[in-house]
């Protein structure tokens, strides 16, 4: 089996989070014998199977997570996945590791094998639309501003639910309100709320 390529960009996240730097040497040492392609995406490691995102890992406070893109289709007898974000996450799994907790290798090789052959076989979640509301604030603001209507109408589908769902997902109108007044610029300057994480 052919390794797959590095990428240095890897090396400098690893440097970024020592605290996670023996599991991540762990994922990366099976993701690249196995013959995936590192790249970064959305600002994190990501391994690819004939150009397409297969999986990804990432370190928070506390915990590091492996994130299979089409996990949902794994047998997963070992009971290591969960939902990565139950009731909006449709098909993305995640294998969670504690701090200082040691990474099986030949487990891990088994569920990349596995994701890799249901990538090749084409099992794939495709994603639910899901309809657009514009809250109140939001269209109200665009109705006075016409700079923001055009702004906003310029944005991608899928950067307008983003701040669609992060305005009217707040349950009192002050906190709604707050959060078109700090979205504004970014709308203004045709930057979508999670830019900066991509």
């Amino acid at each position: 089996m052919k390794a797959g390529k590095s990428d240095s960009r890897v090396d400098e996240y690893l440097d970024k989070h020592p605290q996670w730097r023996e599991q991540f040497l762990a994922f990366r040492e099976v993701l690249l014998a196995i013959g995936l392609n590192e790249d970064i995406k959305w600002g994190i490691p990501a391994y690819l199977c004939d150009g397409k995102n297969l999986i990804g890992f990432a370190g928070f406070k506390q915990h590091c997570a492996l994130w299979f893109h089409q996990g949902v289709f794994l047998k997963d007898k070992a009971g290591k996945l969960t939902n990565a974000q139950e009731g909006k996450t449709q098909a993305m799994r995640q294998w969670k590791f504690a701090p200082g907790e040691e990474v099986p290798r030949d487990l891990l090789r088994a569920y990349v094998l596995e994701a890799i052959e249901n990538h090749k076989a084409g099992k794939k979640v495709k994603p639910v639309s899901r309809q657009l509301r514009i809250p109140h604030e939001l269209e109200h603001a665009m109705k006075e501003d016409s700079a923001l209507d055009k702004a906003f109408n310029k944005l991608t589908p899928g950067k307008q639910k983003e701040y669609a769902e992060h305005i009217g997902s707040a349950k009192q109108e002050k906190t709604r309100l707050s959060r078109l007044e700090k979205s504004h610029p970014q709308i203004l300057a045709g930057i979508g709320l999670h830019d900066k994480y991509r």
